[in-house]
């Protein structure tokens, strides 16, 4: 209340600075101006380059301080010092942790800057910035190209001395690579990582077809993709974050069972769910079996190191089945964790919640003004020095009474003027001839300025085509996407599951640990016959009982079959390598399918590399019963070679089954009678058949025997059995495309042939052409021949519609609408 003062008396100068106001409404004020501070300034990244400011500012800062990937590391305490200085006033410790963050690898699927030092790790933080060093990442160079080109607006900085981007040109969609978390006044975002080959892929996609649904957005990115691999497990909140914006799933850590020794078995974890650290892991088992909800566990040793990565070995206690403890652990552990997408994100400064659609969307806009900005930018450039080029060919044309205007001028002004007026130059030109050097008056360099001047046109013509044509300028930014994606993609690390794949079929009357889902694990397993199962994406599982699995209902079933072989669960079988090896395969470690009628989902499956331990580059192929009265396994090789091996399989873990040469490979396995058909795919698109008969059985060292004639540059692209009495009702799948296209970024097109058009010929000969190429088209990508349907799936095991059965032998594909990773 302001202070009252008697008539006629001079009021205080005090007085006269108060000013009434009502608590309620400051407060109400205030509120929202640091709400929106914290929202738009602080805590939400923004939807086209996916930084918040501060991560914005340390990038752009690094750029300016020219530290660059091919340039040496500086202090990290420096470059805080420039940011904080120059842009970000809140204080080194958040400066800092903004760029620690954007230096790990497991927090990061793209890491934006190149950590020198302790960039601390899952359970402890970092080094003090005075300890470690920092430069640019390469894909930081992609998210901050173009900044001089007037790409983006800048805006002041927070004195008004500087100036900085009001965002990045961002030639990555960051935000959905590297996902992002921060929580704002009365709103949140956590975005999971995700592959950037596949999200450039549905970036892609949605430039060709802006009217691009959901769906066919998600054949492209089917699910997270996350820095330190393990597995996702239950997609439905997945869709739900894809469609609307939130959305939960489960990580779960990639585990495997081992022999520890002769007698005792470990179940060994190598990757963990996203942010969680071993140390918290090892804390859990141990507090989980203090308070006895855990059994079975006798030591936790951490074995990692830098060498060999993360390495957690859990011994198991004799008498204990490690399914049922491992069950236990993601029930009781950190070893699955939930994950709770919340995509918010500031679109023209305000808050949203976008779906995958919206977010691609936007980015897709954003990239899209750039390169138009750019072009701009560019053509005004080329313009403005192709005009300076023609004025300097004009006075190397006329030079000697150039040389003469100038040298009867009075002055400078006075030579300009005269040479705009005798050879019709304008301003600029006169004032660039006026500085041109004597040197440039030789004969060599007219030669250069003509192929400038035609070289100039050449460009300004191709910038207003650009400029003129909505078309033209999106397939510039989807051509310079493909380019990023492969320049900076990698391989999907985390595996992607329907289901958990921990319910196993428990007949006997064993105690048992109940798992997550009311699903019962067996301590004791009954060794009844069953099947094991490959997937087309390298998931391994095996069913119920030892029927073949049906065919009905593939169209909606996860992944594709790509090997079946019968087994007892208690038993083993063979998995055959493309290093031409045999690796016995324990069935009770293969997680057992629940019973069905339709085509089984593998999605719960585990991984091969969880099982089985695989050289670097090593896959497996195909799989192989054990047993003495087994049809002979017959091989086929990426260099047209053929071999059938005896079944004298010796008592070890791995052994040879073929002898190959250096630069061949093992392109297909599977057992085989001698009225069984042998197929050759070729990538040129050549098909051969013949009987198994045709083969002589040969020693594990063999190196078997001519299969295919290939021509020069071709090779085998698939080796496949069609059973005795099943060629009728066999297909013949081939997908063509072209080999400089980067895996998965193109769909390709696709036939689907009976096989009975295709006629046999001898081993050893060229077969006959089995698709047409057409433009665009050089090899085949996949083929596959099996039994009809043949599915198609994409990389996370999602399916992948293939055309209808076409009569033409040697007829060219139709375009699919999604990338194919494999075929079942």
């Amino acid at each position: 209340m302001a202070r009252s003062s008697a008539p006629g008396s001079q009021q205080d100068p005090v007085d006269s600075m108060i000013i009434d106001t009502d608590v309620s409404t400051e407060m109400r004020g205030s509120f929202l101006e640091y709400a929106y501070s914290v929202i738009y300034s602080r805590a939400l990244p923004d939807a086209r380059d996916g930084l918040k400011p501060v991560q914005r500012r340390i990038l752009f800062q690094m750029a300016e301080m020219g530290l660059r990937p091919d340039r040496g590391h500086v202090k990290s305490a420096r470059v805080v010092g420039d940011v904080m200085g120059k842009l970000h006033p809140h204080g080194d410790g958040a400066i800092y942790d903004a760029l620690v963050r954007m230096a790990q690898s497991f927090s990061l699927r793209l890491p934006l800057v190149d950590g020198h030092g302790n960039f601390g790790s899952l359970d402890d933080g970092p080094a003090a910035p005075r300890y470690t060093e920092a430069r640019l990442a390469p894909a930081a160079m992609v998210m901050t190209a173009g900044l001089g080109e007037n790409v983006v607006d800048f805006v002041p900085n927070y004195d008004n001395q500087l100036t900085q981007p009001e965002v990045l040109p961002a030639a990555l969609p960051n935000l959905l690579v590297n996902g992002g978390s921060g929580i704002a006044v009365g709103m949140a975002t956590n975005m999971p990582p995700h592959n950037l080959v596949e999200v450039i892929a549905a970036t892609r996609h949605l430039i060709a077809h802006p009217d691009a649904d959901l769906e066919a957005l998600m054949r492209f990115v089917p699910g997270p993709d996350l820095p330190g691999g393990g597995k996702i497990v239950g997609l439905d909140g997945i869709r739900e974050a894809y469609a609307g914006g939130r959305g939960t799933f489960r990580t779960r850590a990639t585990a495997r069972v081992e022999n520890v020794t002769a007698r005792k078995k470990a179940i060994v974890v190598t990757e963990l769910p996203y942010q969680v650290g071993p140390e918290r892991v090892i804390e859990k088992i141990k507090d989980a079996v203090q308070s006895k909800k855990l059994q079975g566990i006798s030591a936790v040793n951490d074995l990692t190191d830098r060498a060999h990565g993360l390495r957690l070995v859990i011994e198991i206690k004799n008498a204990f089945n490690p399914e049922a403890v491992l069950t236990q652990l993601y029930r009781l552990t950190p070893l699955e964790e939930s994950f709770g997408i919340n995509n918010v994100a500031l679109v023209e400064g305000q808050p949203r919640t976008l779906g995958l659609r919206e977010l691609l969307q936007v980015y897709v806009a954003h990239r899209l003004e750039v390169v138009r900005r750019r072009t701009e930018h560019r053509l005004a450039k080329r313009t403005e020095r192709a005009h300076l080029v023609e004025g300097l060919l004009i006075a190397i044309a006329d030079i000697d009474e150039v040389i003469a205007v100038i040298r009867t001028s009075d002055d400078a002004e006075s030579a300009r003027t005269r040479l705009m007026t005798v050879f019709d130059l304008s301003e600029q030109q006169a004032e660039y001839i006026l500085e041109l050097r004597l040197r440039r008056l030789t004969k060599f360099s007219r030669i250069e300025l003509e192929a400038e001047r035609d070289d100039l046109a050449r460009e300004i013509a191709e910038l207003r085509a650009i400029l003129a044509d909505e078309g033209l300028l999106r397939e510039v930014v989807s051509d310079e996407l493909a380019q990023v994606a492969a320049e900076h993609g990698t391989p999907r690390r985390t595996v992607l599951l329907e289901s958990s794949g921990q319910a196993a079929a428990a007949e006997s009357a064993a105690p048992a640990r109940r798992g997550r889902g009311g699903a019962e694990v067996p301590l004791e397993v009954a060794d009844t016959p069953c099947r094991v199962l490959l997937s087309s994406t390298g998931l391994l599982a095996r069913t119920a009982d030892d029927t073949e699995p049906a065919r009905t209902g593939a169209r909606s079933a996860h992944d594709a079959l790509h090997a079946s072989v019968r087994g007892t669960a208690r038993g083993e079988v063979g998995a055959i390598t493309n290093r031409g090896r045999m690796l016995r395969l324990s069935v009770i470690e293969v997680p057992a399918l629940p019973p069905t009628d339709s085509a089984p989902s593998l999605s719960g499956g585990v991984p091969v590399s969880e099982v089985l331990m695989l050289e670097p580059g090593e896959r497996v192929i195909g799989l192989a019963s054990l047993a003495d009265d087994a049809p002979p396994l017959v091989l086929g090789t990426r260099l047209g070679q053929v071999k059938r091996v005896v079944n004298d399989y010796p008592r070890k873990d791995s052994w040879e089954v073929i002898g190959l040469k250096d630069d061949d490979e093992v392109v297909g396995a599977a057992t085989a009678s001698e009225e069984d058909e042998l197929v050759f795919v070729s990538a040129q698109a050549q098909l051969l058949h013949f009987p198994a008969a045709l083969v002589r059985p040969q020693g594990r060292g063999a190196g078997g025997m001519a299969g295919i004639r290939l021509a020069d540059g071709d090779t085998v692209l698939s080796f496949s059995v069609v059973p005795a009495g099943r060629a009728e009702s066999a297909a013949v799948v081939t997908l063509a495309g072209s080999t400089g296209a980067l895996p998965g970024t193109v769909p390709g097109s696709a036939k689907v042939t009976p096989f009975a058009l295709y006629p046999g010929k001898g081993r050893g000969t060229g077969g006959v052409r089995a698709h047409r190429f057409v433009r665009g088209e050089d090899s085949l990508l996949l083929a596959a021949v099996g039994p009809d349907p043949v599915r198609a799936v994409g990389s996370a095991g999602q399916p992948v519609e293939l055309p209808e059965l076409d009569e033409r032998r040697d007829g060219s594909g139709r375009v699919l609408d999604a990338p194919v990773a494999g075929l079942g």
